[in-house]
């Protein structure tokens, strides 16, 4: 999955957070979400708070899907409010994808 067709599955699915996402769809879209936050940060607060409330709802969604993936509730996102969680969360994403039915 390339750069645009990662972009367009993840608007695709919108606020799906059932079913899977490959490790490349959730990079690629994370890396997009960076690159419009920083645009969006040059045109001002206002502007760059919006960006980034339209893009919380399909990061959310596609973070759910990878962790789908690997067999793990999209639920676990919860412990990104911490540090200690963040780091365990980065380091399932990385995790190759699993052929078991998702959880």
């Amino acid at each position: 999955m390339n750069f645009g067709q990662a972009i367009s599955t993840c608007f695709a699915k919108y606020a799906t957070f059932s079913g899977r996402a490959s490790r490349p769809e959730f990079w690629w879209f994370f890396l997009f979400q960076i690159l419009v936050s920083i645009a969006a940060s040059m045109f001002g607060d206002v502007i760059n708070a919006l960006v980034n409330l339209a893009l919380l709802l399909p990061a959310l969604a596609v973070g759910a899907r990878r962790l789908h993936d690997i067999g793990k509730s999209g639920w676990w996102q919860l412990i990104a409010l911490t540090i200690i969680g963040l780091l365990v969360l980065i380091y399932w994403w990385v995790q190759p994808g699993n052929n078991d039915d998702p959880v």
